[in-house]
């Protein structure tokens, strides 16, 4: 009985008149699930979803794909997207945190570059196996390219060798400019 009438006296005491159970409980963490790992991390309410990828990224094992966002996630419904300065949220009963990753959307971009590219010629005809390979882009490093290079080594080295001898020279100019008496 001494006990419930200490309880009863350090709830009296709390300042403001407030008792334990009226406090505010700390607010909850937030769950999010890595695609690319299978792991649930927790973050604090409140984190930003720019911050919490990060630590999600840099805790995946090596070779495993990077995530690039998080998407609240629910059975039905459109996900929503968190951008990196969000707030991470929990949106309620079967909404769920997780990340994306490059597969994600590796299905949506084929069927859109699929559509963008013709099925058949102007005439009706399918297009040949040669005009598919015209109309890719070519390769990044030409031979103008790597000879540009080149050229500003050679370039760099002239200067290097003029400014050498310059700075040989250098000393006996100055005697001609100042002769000493």
């Amino acid at each position: 009985m001494a006990d419930g009438q200490q309880l009863e006296e350090e709830e009296r005491e709390l300042p403001g008149g407030s008792s334990p159970s009226s406090l505010p409980r700390p607010p909850p963490f937030l769950e999010v699930v890595c695609k690319s790992s299978g792991k649930v991390r927790r973050f604090a309410a409140g984190t930003e979803a720019g911050y919490a990828l990060y630590l999600i990224n840099r805790k995946l094992d090596f070779g495993l794909p990077q995530a690039l966002c998080i998407e609240a996630a629910k059975e039905g419904e459109e996900p929503v997207n968190f951008g990196p300065n969000a707030v991470l949220v929990n949106y309620g009963d079967g909404w769920r945190l997780q990340t994306t990753i490059e597969e994600d959307y590796g299905e949506a971009r084929r069927m859109k570059m699929e559509s963008k590219q013709p099925r058949y010629g102007v005439d009706g005809a399918k297009p040949n196996l040669t005009e598919r390979r015209a109309s890719k882009p070519s390769s990044s490093v030409s031979l103008a390219y790597v000879g540009k290079i080149l050229l500003a080594f050679v370039f760099m080295f002239l200067l290097g060798g003029l400014l050498t001898l310059f700075l040989e020279t250098l000393p006996s100019l100055i005697s001609v400019v100042f002769p000493s008496a």
